[in-house]
């Protein structure tokens, strides 16, 4: 499972086996040699970044193939490539890194003819919440203790093998341009031979006499500006393999389970007392190790045990592992903490505050949430108005009232700065007492909001607008499905059963029009911001069904995005617009805004290519231009959907992520525009609940207001804020992905095999990537794993493609051949592996019975109605 220690030296092969050690400080009479370059000093490094002639990003290292790691361009361009632990000098994946280009004669040499073209970063998944809806699906995890169908985005695993036997969880594809057209891998010689087995052989060349596109400027290390990956570690414990060392008898070497981390020296004192003895118990317990050390001299770190969690490939040892590993703190509140809450309960609003605040309880307010929903941070209302216009609010829970301004619980806020969103179970930003009672907007209870209020035309368009802080009182707690049956049967009356109780100043008739009225602006508002050039990338979510016994998943489907979604959707997008423009025009040199970069250029670059080489009519000239491309190219029958399906998931790998920022640290206002949405102007505000960034806007917004002064942070303090804000967001981000893979896995294993049809997305000289469009995972697949007679990869003009000749089954048939291209429809099965929570993709041979369509089984979603 784990690979050995030379495969951890880089390029120069300094790599050693704990148990060379001795004969290597013989050679060196005494002294060690240096295997790492000793870092910068801090006055060279500013001095260098100053010179532009050292540059500063954050590592990323290739979970796939841990040797290679990049660094972005500050140009847009192709990444800067890291070859090899050495060169990486002790970094670790995340880590804001300052690096030194190489001579070019050492730049890493792109052949055009190689298949071998991960060029860029293994990036995942980055797409920011305002491209793909997934704000919704976090909130839809709110009811995390007796949910029987969580909700998450689906994700891929990113522990693939490079041995080509998929033995172990395969990933997506690593940068678009793997999904280029290209021609065969390393070492072929010739491309549409047949191929029996692995060939892979490295051709070196003299880089002077390449083009200048065909190199791709490589770095080492020179000095690790901010150490952001946390250092933790889950794994297993073995023994040393030199028992006679010296150091046999003071450590054990921890193999982390993500190889981008190094192998750790820990002190047998912190193992368990028989694990010497009886080291086989001990092999399927996972640990937690942190690093402390890694000194200059060796290949490995030196770390400290820090926990056993339990049994490798159980849902709670592996969740904890997972948290630990991305630096969530996931402990009980202190009790200094819960101090600063209420202490009086039940907690009633203060007299005075009702004379600070515009009284809307007797208006028709109420929450749109998943049915399990328990903290609700946001309300609409809508009612006519003389005129034929509306009169539209987005109320959201006054959280900042709640946390006084460098309290401890603030503090503790700051430092979690989101809530983390597990299949299972939400780590929660804010204790619980303020996320479910105080703070949540349920119904019949007065509660202090922050509203938006605008007067609308029945087209979306804003006639006034008013900000204020509010009293409501919310007549009812709709679920998605509640509104979207009324927003299904207009003229029906709905019985009381079927829906919620509604306080008695209200009825539902009253509430069912409004649901209609707003949904009616909001297909509005949401045709109006696509015309504007708006992008949206939806890509197939997953839902777990869990057994409440046992936690295990019994199930998943495609989640379904449906009307009531994109309701909710708009006028929360609408009010974070809003509060965008007033904090910013109010403070232009201290406004939290949000940010969405435009696409890496260079990858960009490679999906044009990729589309124009598959004959596909993309117009990558702006957001707006991508967007209808999406929707015009395609047509509503299944393999139209389904290739849409696979585009769009690789127009998703060129997209950066959005970013919190001050507004007074960034000078060139052109770089605040949020690409996807197509605004000059974004932040968030409505979901304070779960992020931070939206309290400190509910703070800019109240002094904005004139209810309190502005918030005594100069910019490059808020600049710091909105940076550990989006550190955290992204952990966060990491988090959901790989608790959505550890479900997945289970249910392979335990409901599994799973089949599937699949599309093929990329082809490769000896294997291709496919989407598993049932469950919306991406997997690969390996030639030398199917029972194949032999297989040949080509070229068709510029599409590549594979020939599969499969053993015959019996003696009378003939072997069957199959065409692999991409866009190519094919019949996959997920089976478990033998390694804990592995699963591989299978593919079927052709004309195999049995299989399901992917249609059939969409929970409810039938793709041919996806609507813009």
């Amino acid at each position: 499972m784990f690979l050995g220690a030379s495969s951890l030296a880089g390029p120069r092969g300094v790599g050693a086996s704990p148990g060379d050690k001795k004969s290597k400080s013989k050679t060196t009479r005494g002294k060690k040699k240096s295997i790492f370059e000793t870092y910068l000093s801090k006055e060279d490094v500013s001095e260098g970044l100053k010179r532009g002639t050292l540059i500063q990003g954050v590592l990323r290292i290739n979970p796939k193939k841990f040797h290679e790691a990049f660094i972005p361009s500050p140009d847009g361009d192709r990444d800067i490539f890291i070859d090899g632990v050495v060169a990486r000098n002790r970094a670790l994946n995340g880590d804001l890194v300052v690096v030194n280009l190489l001579p070019e004669e050492q730049w890493k040499v792109i052949k055009p003819e190689s298949n071998d073209k991960e060029t860029e970063g293994a990036y995942e998944s980055d797409l920011p919440e305002e491209l793909c809806g997934s704000h919704l699906l976090q909130q839809s995890l709110k009811g995390y203790n007796d949910s029987p169908d969580v909700i998450i985005e689906a994700q891929f695993d990113d522990s693939d093998s490079e041995d080509g036997h998929g033995n172990m969880q395969n990933a997506l594809v690593d940068g678009v341009k793997k999904l280029s057209v290209c021609v065969h891998e390393k070492g072929k010689e010739d491309a549409g031979a047949p191929v029996t087995k692995d060939e892979n052989t490295f051709m070196s060349q003299d880089t002077r006499a390449l083009p200048e596109k065909s190199l791709q400027r490589s770095a080492k290390v020179v000095y690790i500006l901010e150490k952001k990956h946390s250092r933790a570690a889950t794994g297993f414990l073995k023994l040393l393999a030199d028992k006679n060392s010296e150091l046999f008898r003071k450590y054990a070497l921890f193999s982390p389970s993500d190889h981008r981390v190094p192998r750790i020296y820990v002190p047998l004192k912190d193992c368990p007392q028989d694990f010497v003895t009886r080291p086989k118990d001990y092999a399927n317990t996972l640990f937690i190790c942190r690093i402390v050390d890694w000194k200059e001299d060796s290949n490995f770190a030196l770390g400290q045990l820090a926990k056993s969690l339990g049994q490798a490939g159980e849902i709670e040892p592996e969740t904890e592992g997972i948290l630990t590993e991305y630096g969530v703190d996931f402990s009980d509140f202190s009790s200094e903490v819960l101090e600063c809450l209420p202490q009086d309960l039940p907690w009633t609003i203060p007299p005075e505050e009702f004379s600070k605040r515009r009284d809307l309880r007797k208006d028709c307010v109420f929450t749109i949430d998943p049915s399990t929903a328990r903290d609700l941070d946001d309300a609409l209302s809508c009612k006519p108005v003389a005129d034929g216009n509306f009169e539209v609010g987005v109320h959201i829970a006054d959280v900042s009232y709640f946390v006084p301004e460098g309290s401890s619980l603030d503090k503790v806020a700051a430092e979690r700065a989101t809530s983390v969103y597990l299949v299972q179970k939400v780590v929660p930003m804010l204790p619980r007492l303020l996320c479910e009672e105080l703070c949540s907007l349920n119904p019949m209870t007065d509660k202090l909001t922050f509203s938006v209020i605008w007067t609308l035309t029945p087209k979306g368009k804003i006639l006034s607008e008013w900000f204020g802080q509010t009293v409501i009182r919310s007549c009812t707690k709709l679920s998605y499905e509640h509104a979207q049956s009324m927003i299904e049967g207009p003229t029906r009356k709905i019985p009381e059963e079927e829906l919620p109780p509604v306080s008695p100043e209200h009825t539902s008739e009253e509430v069912h029009r409004a649901v209609l009225n707003l949904h009616r602006i909001a297909k509005e508002l949401r045709q109006q911001r696509f015309v504007d050039g708006a992008l949206r990338l939806d890509q197939l979510k997953l839902a777990f069904t869990l057994d409440h016994e046992t936690g295990l998943p019994q199930g998943c489907h495609i989640y379904e995005y449906r009307d009531s979604n994109k309701l909710v959707e708009e006028f929360m997008l609408l009010a974070n617009m809003a509060v965008a423009r007033k904090i910013h025009c109010a403070f232009p040199e201290r406004a939290l805004l949000r940010r969405h970069p435009p696409p890496q250029t260079k990858m960009l670059n490679d999906l044009v290519e990729f589309c124009d080489q598959m004959g596909l009519p993309m117009d990558f000239s702006s957001a707006g231009a991508l967007n209808k491309s999406l929707m015009e190219t395609f047509g509503d029958d299944k393999y139209s959907l389904a290739r849409k399906e696979v585009l769009t998931n690789m127009c998703s790998r060129p997209m950066q992520m959005a970013l919190y920022f001050c507004s007074g640290v960034l000078q060139d206002q052109a770089q605040f525009r949020h690409y996807a949405l197509n605004v000059p102007l974004y932040t968030h505000f409505t979901s304070p609940i779960r992020r931070f960034a939206d309290v400190l806007v509910h703070r800019l917004l109240a002094a904005t207001l004139g209810y309190r002064e502005l918030p005594d942070v100069e910019p490059e303090a808020l600049q710091k804020q909105a940076d550990h804000c989006n550190d955290r967001r992204m952990a966060s981000k990491r988090v959901q992905e790989l608790s959505t893979s550890l479900f997945f896995a289970i249910l392979v294993k335990e409901s599994g095999p799973l089949e599937s049809e699949a599309m093929v997305m990329g082809v490769l000289s000896q294997a291709f990537d496919v989407l598993v469009l049932r469950y919306g995972v991406q997997k690969r697949i390996y030639c030398n794993a199917l029972p194949l007679q032999s297989y040949r990869f080509q070229k068709v003009g510029k599409k590549p493609e594979l020939t599969l000749v499969w053993e015959p089954e019996d003696a009378e048939q003939g072997p069957a051949q199959q065409v692999v291209s991409i866009f190519s429809l094919v019949e996959v099965v997920l089976r478990a592996e033998a390694t804990a929570l592995k699963y591989s993709a299978i593919l079927k041979r052709p004309g195999t019975e049995g299989l399901l369509d992917w249609q059939d089984e969409q929970g409810g979603r039938d793709l041919a109605e996806e609507q813009d």
